[in-house]
C-alpha cells in the first residue's frame, strides 16, 4: 500500500516536471549545433552510458524470451521519440513542444483502448475528443516560423511520439506486471542506447561537430548530456521512485506541471506567445483529466 504523499513527495513532484520540462529547452539550445540525428544518438548513447553500472546486474534478471518485448519497450518508449522530439523542434517553439507532449496519458490511454481492448467510459472518450481538439487549437494558435499548415504537420510528430510513450507503458502493463520498474528501465535503455552511443562518436559525426563549432559545440554537448543524465535517466528513477511511495494516481500528476515549465522556459528564451494558447492547453489537459477517470 502507498503512503500518502508528504512534503518531501510534493517538492520531488516539483522538481520532477522542472527536470522533464526542461528537456524541450535543452534540446533547442542543442539543436544550434547538432542536427536532430545527433541530438538522438547522443542522448540515446549518453542515456546508456550513465546506466552502466546497473546494466549487468538488472541483465542477469531477463530472461532471453522477454528480450524482444522488451527491445519494443525501447524503441517505443526511448528511441524513436529521442528522434521525433528534435526533428519536430527544428519547426516548432520549445514551449508547443512541452506543451503537446502533456498529450502522453491521453495517448497511453487510446493505445489501451485500440490496441489492448481496454473499455473506455463516456467520460474517457470525450476527453480523447477534447484533448486532440486541444491540441489542434494549439498547434494552429502558436506562433511561428512557419505557415500554420507546416506547423501541424510537426505537431504530428510531437503526438507520434506521445503514441509511442503510449506503447511502451502498456507493453510494460500487460507483459512486465512482475518485473522491478529499474530492471526494465535499465534493460530497454541498454538495449537501445549502447548502439547509439557507438555510431554517436564514429560514424555520427559528433566529435568533428563539436571541434568545429568550437565553445558553442562544447556546451551543446553539455546540454545534450545534461538532456540525457538529467531528464532521461536521472528522472525515470525519481518518477518510479515517487510511483512507489505515492501510487501512480499522484505520480501522474506531473503532466500537468511539465507544460508549465515549458512554457516559462519558452518566455525566458524570448519565443513567442499568444493568449489563444491558454484556453488552447487548457482543454489538452482537461482532455488528460477526463481520459483518466474511471
Amino acid at each position: 500500500m502507498q503512503d500518502r504523499p508528504t512534503v518531501m513527495d510534493f517538492l520531488t513532484l516539483i522538481g520532477l516536471s522542472l527536470i522533464w520540462g526542461t528537456s524541450y529547452i535543452l534540446i533547442k539550445w542543442g539543436l544550434d549545433v547538432f542536427s536532430a540525428r545527433q541530438i538522438a544518438v547522443l542522448r540515446l548513447g549518453l542515456s546508456a552510458l550513465a546506466l552502466a553500472p546497473f546494466a549487468v546486474t538488472h541483465l542477469r534478471r531477463i530472461s532471453p524470451g522477454q528480450l524482444p518485448v522488451l527491445l519494443l519497450v525501447g524503441l517505443t518508449g526511448t528511441a524513436i521519440p529521442s528522434f521525433l522530439f528534435p526533428i519536430a523542434q527544428g519547426h516548432l517553439s520549445s514551449s508547443l513542444t512541452g506543451m503537446l507532449s502533456s498529450l502522453t496519458p491521453l495517448c497511453t490511454f487510446l493505445v489501451a483502448w485500440l490496441v489492448f481492448r481496454n473499455r473506455p467510459v463516456r467520460e474517457q472518450v470525450i476527453g480523447i475528443v477534447v484533448g486532440l481538439m486541444g491540441a489542434v487549437l494549439l498547434a494552429y494558435v502558436t506562433p511561428g516560423e512557419g505557415t500554420q499548415s507546416s506547423q501541424l504537420a510537426y505537431a504530428g510528430l510531437v503526438l507520434a511520439a506521445c503514441f509511442c510513450y503510449g506503447t511502451s507503458a502498456n507493453l510494460v502493463a500487460n507483459y512486465f506486471r512482475d518485473l522491478p520498474s529499474l530492471t526494465i528501465t535499465v534493460t530497454s535503455f541498454f538495449l537501445i542506447g549502447l548502439p547509439a552511443l557507438i555510431y554517436a562518436f564514429t560514424a555520427g559525426g559528433v566529435v568533428p561537430t563539436v571541434q568545429e563549432a568550437g565553445t558553442a559545440g562544447w556546451w551543446a554537448l553539455v546540454y545534450v548530456t545534461i538532456l540525457a543524465v538529467g531528464s532521461t535517466v536521472l528522472a525515470s528513477f525519481v518518477f518510479f521512485r515517487l510511483v512507489q511511495r505515492t501510487g501512480a494516481v499522484f505520480a501522474s500528476t506531473v503532466s500537468y506541471l511539465i507544460p508549465v515549465v515549458a512554457l516559462l522556459w519558452g518566455l525566458f528564451d524570448d519565443e513567442r506567445f499568444a493568449l489563444l494558447q491558454l484556453p488552447a492547453i487548457g482543454l489538452v489537459l482537461l482532455g488528460v483529466f477526463l481520459s483518466k477517470r474511471k
